[in-house]
């Protein structure tokens, strides 16, 4: 069994999330900014389906990926410098959780509900959230989004129109947050796509360790600037 949460009631410890389901820590509360900033702060995000509660995770071990381990391939390093797509940050945050959210091969549904475009979007108005978006002759490629709190982004979910959209937009990511000062991206989740990328996974406590090292809270949200020369 996990807690209830109500809406005032504290997140438990991180190591009590269970084993299996992999880090399913509690349910309830809400998706307010405070209660989204707050679950970030200690390493723990919601993920859930449509006509579920809200639910918490902190899994173990933890993707994430160090800024200076970035793993880009000769064919990505190419897209990169011949620029077919123009990178913008912040201009296009709601539509680019629009698309992360669409129906995907082999996947039945979503985790991207409408609550959570809401909450997030409201994030992104407290300058929390952001998007990194490739456009292509006007119109919008690929792009991803997360929270940065500190020298930490915690990366939420990308997607791609075209081939290559989505990882020139974290190419560009991690160069913008090397040069803040961000030591860490967290991936929440191990896939291979990710681990190609530079990826890997580090025990729970050491995330932990990360975040209390690197995370600024109460936390200062800003908007970043829409170009990378900006």
């Amino acid at each position: 069994m996990i807690p209830l949460l109500r809406p005032a009631d504290p997140f438990p410890p991180v190591a009590k999330a269970l084993r299996s389901p992999n880090g399913l820590l509690c349910a309830g509360a809400d998706l307010s900014p405070e209660r989204l900033l707050d679950a970030y702060s200690r390493g723990i995000f919601p993920w859930y389906s449509e006509g579920e509660p809200i639910l918490w995770w902190s899994p173990h071990p933890r993707m994430v990926l160090f800024p200076d381990e970035l793993k880009v391939s000769r064919s990505l390093r190419k897209a990169v410098a011949r620029g077919p797509f123009e990178t913008r940050f912040d201009t296009a945050f709601a539509e680019v959780m629009r698309e992360c959210a669409a129906p995907r091969d082999g996947q039945p549904g979503t985790w991207i509900v409408p609550e959570m475009v809401a909450a997030y979007t409201r994030l992104h108005e407290l300058g929390f959230a952001h998007s990194v978006e490739s456009w292509r002759d006007g119109q919008l490629a690929g792009g991803l989004y997360g929270i940065l709190l500190g020298r930490v982004f915690f990366g939420e979910s990308m997607f791609s129109r075209e081939t290559d959209a989505s990882k020139v937009a974290l190419v560009k990511l991690v160069a913008r947050l090397k040069g803040m000062g961000v030591r860490v991206i967290d991936c929440q989740q191990a896939t291979r796509h990710l681990a190609s990328l530079g990826a890997r996974e580090i025990p729970r406590s050491a995330f932990a360790q990360l975040l209390a090292e690197s995370i600024q809270y109460p936390p200062t949200g800003c908007r970043w600037p829409a170009t990378e020369e900006a």
